[in-house]
């Protein structure tokens, strides 16, 4: 903690959460995977799963919003390693930025090679509709624009650079892998910029007119911090976002947390399809 009360997160903490973890966990995971809002559902499919709870690991930042179960499992998904974190913290809970970037160093000590991001977004681009997959292409970081970013204070480094390059903060392989797999399963999968904004309300219809003239196609409240961190490290990070609801650019509509939870049983199917093609494929 430093003396303005900003939390900086240090290698002790990270580890701390990681020796807590390892022991509880049957694989040396290669994939992490985050699952956002109404998506959990994925890990019904792990092989061999193992459940530790977020709350029995030091540290870790806890989500209380629903549709966030709050677990990390471990196990077997199509013959891969992976390590699976059930429901997220955002920073409107009152989480520090740093806080929010433990799940992901912790990932990282662990052993993941890739990092695999999923949310529930909102559309921006107009031709979007509730249950699509988007393919994240790339991002606008306009919490971290405005001052709120994991990596602020002391820089970690024996995990990265002080200044880490974000040119190409998704992996191009793995989006190629995203494509074939969503082709070979069917599933259509928009690709586009996705924009991180700190929340908790939803944006208002002139909001979303300005996010998208400066280039965004969806919009939602977390995953750009957890890539930022993955990327100081060198980990290799896909992104993919299913699509809520409508883009609202004139105030025609409402947009509520339950349309978000009902749109993820449409999206559900569709991503543990086109993940399952991607881990398949690596």
């Amino acid at each position: 903690m430093s003396e303005s009360g900003m939390e900086f997160l240090a290698i002790e903490a990270i580890d701390a959460a990681a020796e807590a973890l390892r022991p509880r966990i049957r694989v040396k995971p290669r994939v992490g995977l985050i699952l956002g809002s109404g998506l959990g559902t994925l890990v019904d499919d792990i092989e061999g799963a193992v459940a530790v709870p977020a709350a029995e690991i030091p540290g870790w930042p806890l989500p209380t919003v629903e549709g966030h179960a709050g677990r990390l499992v471990s196990g077997l998904l199509e013959g891969q390693p992976v390590l699976v974190q059930q429901g997220r913290a955002h920073y409107y809970e009152g989480h520090s930025m740093a806080r929010l970037g433990l799940p992901t160093r912790v990932m990282q000590r662990l052993g993941i090679e890739i990092l695999i991001v999923t949310n529930a977004a909102g559309a921006i681009h107009p031709a979007f509709e509730p249950g699509d997959l988007m393919l994240i292409t790339d991002h606008i970081n306009l919490i971290g624009m405005a001052g709120l970013s994991p990596l602020r204070g002391p820089n970690l480094d024996s995990l990265g650079p002080r200044f880490p390059d974000m040119s190409r903060a998704y992996d191009r392989p793995l989006m190629e892998l995203a494509r074939s797999a969503a082709s070979d399963a069917a599933v259509t999968l928009q690709e586009g910029v996705y924009v991180c904004l700190a929340g908790p309300t939803f944006e208002s219809p002139a909001d979303l007119r300005f996010l998208r003239g400066i280039g965004a196609d969806a919009v939602g409240m977390s995953t750009v911090p957890e890539v930022v961190v993955a990327r100081h490290a060198g980990t290799r990070v896909l992104g993919i976002s299913g699509i809520s609801n409508k883009a609202n650019l004139d105030g025609s509509t409402v947009t509520t947390h339950e349309e978000v939870l009902a749109a993820g049983r449409l999206i559900v199917p569709r991503l543990t399809a086109v993940l399952r093609g991607v881990l398949r494929g690596l």
